[in-house]
């Protein structure tokens, strides 16, 4: 996914597409990128030491077939040795961790991501429940539309799985801005067909792009 890091010209671009957006709809639309959504140094470890388990064994029977022998305290040790190379690779670098983790417990790690930055940016919070977060966390490779209650009733899913599909595959190309753009343009046009802007109308959310 996305490696670039988001210039200050693109934040800007994103802030200025949302407040576009915005002046067609009640709507409140707020963006934000993780870079990663967990350290996942204890999957990781746990992932590890199976394999280490299973590697363990099977070199055992492959020195048993070769009639070949071991001490067990030796083996014991070689054994502990690797996991502790394997442990300390992963305290030390930190983006090999992920590597070691099914993709499931990664979405899900990104999908709580997701929804703990929908509650602490208040997005479920403006008067008629109609904030959405667009949210991407990066090492995951993640996107998802977060849309409140408001929305829900009227918006189906497909639109939010279009509006993700399209930001992922700018993110694949290393677009991701490029892509939080499309996609707040896609968002703000299904707010202003469904919630079209009325007077009084206050801007309840800020208009930028969080990066954490």
């Amino acid at each position: 996914m996305a490696t670039r890091p988001i210039s200050a010209e693109d934040h800007d671009r994103i802030a200025e597409a949302i407040r576009t957006a915005e002046l067609k709809t009640d709507g409140e639309i707020y963006c934000v990128v993780a870079r990663a959504s967990d350290g996942y140094f204890f999957p990781a470890a746990f992932t590890a030491t199976i394999g280490l388990f299973i590697a363990s064994l099977a070199v055992a029977y492959g020195l048993e077939a070769w009639w070949l022998s071991i001490r067990l305290p030796h083996f014991v040790l070689a054994q502990l040795l690797a996991l502790a190379s394997v442990f300390i690779l992963l305290r030390l670098l930190p983006a090999l961790r992920i590597h070691f983790v099914p993709r499931r417990l990664r979405y899900q790690a990104a999908h709580a991501n997701a929804m703990k930055q929908f509650l602490a940016r208040n997005v479920h919070r403006t008067q008629a429940r109609t904030g959405v977060l667009i949210f991407v966390s990066i090492a995951e490779r993640y996107a998802e539309v977060v849309a409140d209650s408001g929305i829900d009733a009227k918006v189906g899913q497909h639109v939010w799985d279009g509006v993700v599909g399209d930001l992922t595959k700018h993110a694949g190309d290393d677009r991701l801005a490029d892509g939080f753009l499309k996609a707040i343009g896609t968002v703000g046009a299904v707010l202003a067909e469904h919630f079209p802007v009325t007077e009084g109308d206050a801007n309840e959310l800020d208009d930028h792009l969080v990066e954490i």
